[in-house]
Parts: C-alpha cells; structure tokens; sequence
C-alpha cells in the first residue's frame, strides 16, 4: 500500500446496500467462497452476500440493480447469487474485461475466466446497462464517476441522501491511510497512479464530509458507523 513497512490494516471484504424509490441496488456483489482466488487470497471469516441480506430482510430476488464498479473477483462472482438484478458497468471497462485483456498485451489480474463468461450471458439476456463515461446520473439521486483507472476504466458511486452526499469509493480507494496520505496503490493498483491521486483529491470535493468517503477493503468501517449485526454497519 506504499506505507509503513512495519504497519498493519484490517482488510474486509465488502458490498453496499442502496435502498430508496422501491429498488434495492447494491454496489458490487462480492464473491464465492470456494472461488479459487478467493481460496488462493486467504479469505476467511466468510459470509455469502445473500444471506448477510437475508438479515435485513431482503431476498436475492428482491436486488433490482448492481452497480458495479470494476470486474475484480471479490466484485464481480457474486451477481450469479442475484438473477433479477441489472448490471451497471462502465463501457470501456466492459470491453477491456471480456476483451482486450485477455490478448497478448492485455492486463487481465484479478479477473476471472468464468465471471467473463457470467457478464457475457448477463448482457446477451439484456440484464447488463454499459455507462459511457464520468459524472453520469445513472438513477435518481445515484451518479458514478470515473477517473482513478484501477481496473481500464473503473467507476466509483456518489449517493445523494438528503444533504448528505456519500461516495462509495470500493477499490479507487483500498484503504482509509491511502486517502489521508493521497498515496496511490502498488504499480498493479492502477493504470494511472496520477489519475488514482486525482480522483481522491475530488472525492473530498464531493462528498458532504471525509467521513462520508467510504473506501472498499478497510476494516475501521466496522468501528466509524453504526453496527446493525457483526457483519453489517449503517452508514449515516
């Protein structure tokens, strides 16, 4: 994370939960247990995505939307637990994933063959919603915003609630020390560690306070906001 050699973090596995206008959009679908990379990551403590809903009282079935914000295996494996629900990703990340990325000269760490193939059938069925570009409102009171490049083109989600403005940064934020210090990740974090820096210069400029940047693996989240059960916290 270009910190402390000798420092540590807390690293959680995560989605989001946006409810309002009788959807229910998540922001990223999280993954299987038994996935070879998540095997090979060292997950544990795992819990599947649909039954940490089943807590608040919500069904696979009853996910309208999934916004997703790079096509990295924690994000991405788990949209097959959610078969009514649109996919919304960035065009040129789109491409890049199902394309470009698996030729001689492509990038294609942290994808995996068989989510390419699950988001390949999910837009022949007419379920997956290409974005073109930045600062694009997506659905009321929802925008996304491109620019950090951790993943060809990847997005992060801007939710309007009340005065309140969150920006959900997933992975074009790893940690909260990355976005204190404006460090951006490893060389394989990102196709544009300017770019990466830039983008968490404006969140600051978007977000209605700091505490409302909510980066995607920091496991301080679970000691910042309201914790509803062990494995789900409020963010308000």
């Amino acid at each position: 994370m270009n910190g402390p050699e000798k420092d540590s973090v807390g690293i959680y596995f995560m989605i989001w939960l946006i409810k309002g206008d009788g959807k229910n959009i998540l922001v990223d679908a999280g993954c299987e247990k038994d996935l070879p990379a998540a095997v090979d990551f060292g997950v544990t403590n795992y819990t599947r995505p649909d039954s940490v809903l089943l807590k608040l009282g919500l069904k696979a079935t009853d996910i309208t939307d999934i916004i997703l914000t790079h096509p990295h295996w924690d994000h991405i494996d788990g949209i097959s637990f959610f078969p009514n629900a649109n996919v919304w990703v960035q065009k040129d990340d789109y491409n890049y994933f199902v394309g470009q990325s698996w030729q001689k000269d492509g990038q294609h760490g942290g994808f995996v063959k068989k989510n390419v193939l699950e988001l390949v059938e999910r837009n022949v069925n007419g379920k997956v919603i290409l974005v073109d570009g930045d600062n694009k409102e997506i659905m009321p009171g929802i925008k996304v915003y491109t620019g950090s490049r951790h993943t060809y083109n990847s997005q992060y989600v801007g939710i309007q609630t009340g005065t309140d403005r969150i920006i959900i940064a997933s992975d074009n934020i790893w940690v909260y020390y990355s976005l204190e210090k404006l460090l951006p990740p490893p060389s394989y974090g990102t196709f544009d560690p300017a770019g990466h820096v830039a983008a968490m210069k404006r969140m600051k400029t978007l977000a209605s306070k700091s505490d409302y940047i909510i980066p995607g693996h920091d496991a301080k989240l679970f000691s910042k906001f309201p914790k509803v059960t062990d494995d789900i916290i409020r963010i308000k």
